[in-house]
Parts: C-alpha cells; structure tokens; sequence
C-alpha cells in the first residue's frame, strides 16, 4: 500500500496511524511532489485527521522520548529522499527499543535519520550567520533565502534573539512563506516568491558601505575561492549582499 498525503507534518503522522490501523505503508509520498505509479501496489490518498495525528505524536513521546519526537520533526522538515519512509522505520524500531534508540548508532534506520539530521542542523547553524537583511522603507528589517531544507521555525529563536524589538523578515523563496517576527513572537505564513518589497531610501547607500567593509577587511595575500567555496557553498552566495556584483 502506498499512501499520498499532503505534504503537513500532521499528513504524514495521519499516514503513520493508517500503517498500524488498516494497511501496512510501503511508501509515503507527498502528492505535492513528483509521485512515480507503481502498478503493483494501490495508492491511497489519506486526508489529515489532526485527531489522529495526535494520537501518533502522543505516542512517539510516551513509548521513545520527547527528544526523539522532536528528532522526527526536525528530519520531517528536511529535504531528505523518502524522509517519509526513513521516519516511519524509525518510528517502528523506536517503539520496540524504547528512548535507548538513540544510542544505536551503528543501526542503518537509526544512522539514516541521524545523518539527514546533522545535515538540517548544520544549514540552520550556517544561516544564522548568512542571512542579509536589507531595510524596507517601513523600517521592517528583511532578508531572502533559498534553503534546501524547511528551516524557518529553526531560525526563529536565534534572530528573535539578535532582534529583539526590531521587526524583521525572513521569506524563503523557494517555498512560498516567510517568518513575521516582532518583540519575541513569530509566525509563518505564506509569501509568494514574487511577492514585492519597497526598499528604503538608504538602502543603497547601506549596502554600498557594507561592499566597501568587506573588500577593506579581505586579506589580499590570503585571498582563496576555492576555501570560500568550500564553507560558503555558491547556493548561498544570491542574496549574500558583499558578492553581489
């Protein structure tokens, strides 16, 4: 059996339910995605019951841990091939194992889940430092990315630390939605990737200033692209402001 949902952490929780509760998953794709047919198994389009949702969150915390429930979240959100899959074997082996599933390191659905987590915490690590804001001419502060993975609710803590009364934005353009923060408190909400923003007066000037910062405290002698390369992937470098031409 294979199941489509609708691309929410809660669908594919609802999907989880259906593997215990009616038939047995051997896949779980997104119907937002590109879902190749495979003539040998049905596909069942399930519709998200937070209800159900629930009751497999609940779950995951009571039989394995809340760290681990929260290591379901983090990967859920990341850009990771069959994600899905990977978290429903995960989920299987954490409800036998119990909270010791962690130290199974060896274990190939334990591994699976823990490297596509280290590579979603270290693009969160990375952008907290590579975010640009550039000032709207409303004063909100506001900065563009494309990431490979889902990871607006991740820099929310972190920017609403540096910025704590200034209000600012952070819109990921390649999936349509942006984090809205003021004072502490933030949400999400969608932000289509040609959405306009009016830049202030002296916005120019601004970054203009920030060039100049940049090319001043470059050591000429130790100039080397390809160790830039190497720790500022070139994915990154369109809305970094100093290498823009």
């Amino acid at each position: 059996m294979n199941y489509l949902y609708d691309d929410t952490f809660e669908g594919f929780l609802t999907c989880v339910w259906h593997h215990w509760r009616t038939a047995r998953a051997e896949g779980i794709f997104s119907d937002r995605g590109v879902y190749q047919l495979d003539l040998t198994r049905y596909a069942q389009s399930v519709e998200t019951d937070q209800a159900k949702a629930d009751i497999v969150a609940d779950a995951i915390e009571r039989k394995i841990s809340r760290w681990d429930a929260a290591r379901v979240y983090r990967v859920f959100c990341t850009n990771e091939p069959e994600k899905e899959m990977k978290l429903l074997r995960y989920i299987r082996l954490g409800f036998k194992e119990g909270p010791k599933i962690r130290l199974l390191h060896g274990h190939p659905d334990v591994l699976a889940v823990q490297k596509a987590e280290e590579r979603f915490g270290a693009e969160v690590h990375r952008l907290c430092g590579l975010v640009r804001f550039s000032e709207l001419a409303d004063g909100i502060l506001y900065g563009a990315i494309e990431p490979d993975n889902d990871v607006l609710a991740f820099l929310a803590p972190h920017f609403c630390d540096r910025f704590k009364s200034d209000p600012f934005v952070i819109h990921d353009k390649r999936r349509g939605k942006a984090l809205f923060a003021h004072q502490r408190k933030w949400e999400i909400a969608a932000m289509g990737e040609d959405a306009s923003v009016l830049f202030s007066e002296r916005e120019a000037d601004i970054r203009a200033l920030w060039k100049q910062y940049f090319g001043v405290m470059e050591t000429k002698e130790r100039h080397n692209p390809k160790l830039q390369r190497q720790f500022l992937p070139v994915r990154y470098h369109k809305y970094l402001t100093e290498l823009q031409g």
